[in-house]
């Protein structure tokens, strides 16, 4: 087993730990494992939302108030499109259409997507290892009263309103994990699994076949807890938790990860939960785990990894 760390991820939570762990390990130790479930296709370009985030995070350009985009971004595209009679409903930002452009064009020549992002990253600055987990067409669709909805209609044109009542990965069954993904994890000293959505975010990567069982195998997966204190920093978990009939809390999400950790990672506001945690058979490990100050990421994952390596 090497030095090397592999983190699943998705989403800002799962950014803002990559960023913390590889400034604390050194990011030419860490392969970022990214979550495909969310891409969409719009205006002929292919979107890559939680792959773009994590390159934003770790190349500095990402607009950290609102979580999401291009610091200092301009929308001159996007509002001329909409007069078009364009798509407008998904916000693309002048210089974040240039990503989108690069990664189609080269998409469409029939490159994998681990390649282009592989290249991207490097284009970027970006010293970190960041794979999407699957070459292959894989997206996350919810059940709710309206019916099923694409993962980015709920979520951002219907500003996840909607109660979810099931999940789905479409194309998960055939997909196969991305050149290096398996390797990345079986030769980790320890494989982390962001605090990012189970369900939206972390459950795409887990269905595609061959990841579920690497974890497995294991010896040593850590997960970091999403809720602190009961509540998501960002997004729907807590309600997602309630209405697909698990316990809104963090003892709720350990449950949904016992059959792939050894570890879980608590917030220090839920360290009474510790025990509940133990119980399940996992070692909690308590932390502070709130990632949203750049400046405080470094000694939040030289703390954490302690914890985890022991």
């Amino acid at each position: 087993m090497s030095e090397g760390l592999a983190i699943l991820c998705g989403g800002l939570g799962g950014s803002r730990l990559v960023d913390s762990i590889a400034q604390a390990a050194g990011p030419e130790r860490v392969t970022a494992i990214g979550n495909v479930g969310d891409d969409l296709e719009l205006l002929g370009l292919h979107v890559s939302p939680d792959l773009d985030t994590v390159l934003y995070t770790l190349a500095g350009l990402l607009d950290e108030e609102r979580g999401w985009g291009v610091r200092q971004e301009t929308y001159g595209a996007l509002a001329l499109a909409e007069r078009l009679g364009g798509e407008a409903w998904f916000t693309l930002g002048d210089r974040d259409l240039g990503l989108h452009l690069v990664r189609t064009a080269r998409l469409r020549r029939g490159e994998p997507l681990s390649a282009v992002t592989g290249d991207l990253a490097r284009a970027l600055g970006v010293s970190v290892r960041v794979l999407p987990a699957t070459d292959d067409r894989l997206r996350t669709f919810v059940t709710t009263e309206a019916g099923e909805l694409d993962f980015q209609t709920w979520f951002v044109r219907r500003r996840h309103e909607d109660a979810v009542l099931g999940v789905r990965y479409e194309g998960a069954g055939s997909a196969r994990p991305a050149p290096g993904v398996l390797e990345a994890i079986e030769a980790a000293a320890a494989v982390l699994v962001a605090p990012s959505n189970p369900f939206v975010s972390i459950g795409p990567i887990l269905a595609v076949p061959g990841i579920r069982g690497a974890l497995e195998r294991h010896p040593l997966v850590a997960a970091v807890s999403p809720l602190v204190g009961g509540e998501a920093l960002r997004g729907p978990l807590a309600g997602m938790m309630a209405t697909l009939g698990h316990e809104a809390g963090a003892v709720g999400v350990a449950r949904l990860y016992a059959d792939v950790a050894d570890v879980f990672v608590l917030d220090a506001a839920d360290a009474a939960l510790a025990g509940e945690v133990a119980a399940l058979g996992l070692r909690p490990v308590v932390r502070d785990t709130v990632m949203v100050e750049p400046q405080r990421r470094r000694e939040v994952g030289r703390r954490m990894l302690e914890g985890v390596l022991g």
